[in-house]
């Protein structure tokens, strides 16, 4: 069989990496848990008049369908007309919906899955990827204190990974209510293509947002002007909330509306700088172009790698869902795993201490001893030592060469009852019954690159 042609897009870790993976997983996992927050899994699919409420995602979506199927036949039936979901929140708004009776409001739910969007595989970009998400729900009203929260529970993991050699994040942080109530304070009325304009701001520059500003908002060359200066405001405390109010009150753009969320804006700036100082910043060009978010909104880079963008993004919504009587506002954040790890592994900022789970290889003197060498295993692997045996009774010295080439750090030999550190050549007196592996061994680990 010729050599298969890799897809692009779908990426595939070789074992150190899906070692990385699980590691940053495990962590996110960890903290969301020690908030409170509840795992869940969706589905894979959603009816495609839901994942494409959102129209400019439509080309995005894969569409799921047998590859016999009978078009004719299965026209009108129920399950016609799905699609891979492409984010977690369609999926969660619809289990919200779903399972109001039975949740417990404000929910607060992690949710980590592979999502699939059919955009061009670039650098950080993939077809197929990893999230993990926190949200937290409330039914009919929400307290902004969440938005706090879910802002200073991702900063704890990002600082968490700060161990395995994970640059260090600034998570970037704007309220839509501050964007909005500049604009229309400034006299604007299409708050949304003003917000769409200036969060291209850091891909197509000032001199096209201005641009657009004109001709998709109706913005004068002034107004334009003035967004842009409120763009380009940037701090890590509340002086920036002073800047942005001294802004206003030149251009006369006070409003209620824009205090409301410089208030806000304010408040998590202050409960950032007292338990994760310098990790939070305002960032006024943040405006997050989906239509759907209210309140708070979110982009975190990594510190020398900002021209990854974003890996981890959200915001306030108050409208996640609603079944008609009752409406559930929303504040969520989603991390990209995939994207994280790829540029962990891609620009070699973390290493595994070794490839497989074995702390040990079992040696075997001959075939006719491999029964031994299984019960030693045994032994060690039922007091929670991962082991594995030789694959074939060679010589011993070709026995701890295949160990060393695996990574495997010990080889037990049991007609003498001694095991041996193949990197320093120690060798001892062992019982399977008690011996134990140093810290570091038991397990493989994910540490900084030297």
């Amino acid at each position: 069989m010729a050599r298969p042609t890799p897809l692009s897009g779908f990426p595939e870790w070789l074992p150190a990496g899906r070692i990385v993976e699980q590691h940053v997983l495990d962590t996110l996992r960890h903290t969301f848990e020690l908030y409170g927050y509840a795992g869940i899994e969706t589905r894979a699919v959603e009816p495609l008049d839901q994942l494409l409420r959102k129209g400019e995602t439509s080309k995005e979506v894969y569409v799921l369908r047998r590859l016999q199927e009978d078009e004719a036949a299965a026209a009108g039936h129920p399950e016609q007309g799905l699609g891979l979901h492409f984010d977690l929140t369609v999926p969660f708004a619809r289990y919200v919906l779903e399972n109001a009776g039975r949740l417990t409001f404000p929910f607060k739910r992690y949710q980590i899955q592979k999502v699939w969007r059919g955009e061009r595989p670039q650098d950080g970009r993939f077809r197929e990827f990893c999230q993990a998400d926190i949200d937290v729900v409330g039914a009919g009203e929400l307290p902004f204190h969440y938005e706090v929260e879910v802002a200073l529970v991702v900063a704890e993991a990002f600082a968490r990974l700060r161990e395995i050699g994970m640059p260090a994040v600034q998570v970037l942080v704007n309220n839509r209510k501050v964007v909005e109530g500049f604009a229309t304070g400034l006299g604007l009325t299409d708050v949304e293509a003003v917000l769409r304009s200036i969060d291209k701001l850091d891909k197509v520059g000032p001199e096209a947002v201005t641009e657009q500003l004109v001709s998709e908002a109706g913005a004068t060359g002034d107004q334009a002007v003035a967004l842009l200066a409120l763009a380009e405001l940037r701090g890590s405390d509340v002086v920036v909330v002073d800047q942005v109010r001294q802004l206003a009150a030149h251009h006369g753009a006070d409003n209620a509306l824009l205090e409301s969320g410089l208030t806000e804006l304010a408040q998590l700036l202050e409960a950032a700088a007292a338990t994760a100082p310098g990790t939070l910043v305002a960032d006024l060009k943040i405006a997050r172009g989906l239509d759907y978010y209210t309140g708070s909104v979110y982009e975190t880079v990594l510190v020398g790698h900002e021209n990854l963008g974003s890996i981890c993004s959200g915001g306030r919504y108050d409208s996640l869902a609603s079944d008609g009587a009752t409406t559930y506002p929303g504040v969520g954040i989603s991390v990209g795993v995939s994207r994280l790890v790829a540029r962990l592994l891609s620009a070699g900022l973390v290493t595994v201490t070794r490839a497989v789970p074995s702390a040990v290889l079992v040696a075997v003197t001959d075939e006719t001893s491999r029964a031994e060498s299984d019960r030693v295993a045994q032994a060690l692997r039922a007091r929670g030592i991962p082991v594995e045996v030789a694959p074939t009774a060679a010589k011993f010295g070709k026995q701890i060469r295949h160990a060393d080439r695996r990574g495997i750090p010990y080889v037990w030999f049991p007609d003498a009852g001694e095991v041996k550190d193949i990197r320093s050549g120690e060798q001892v007196a062992a019982d399977p019954g008690s011996w134990w592996p140093g810290e570091d061994d038991l397990m493989p680990r994910v540490i900084a690159a030297s």
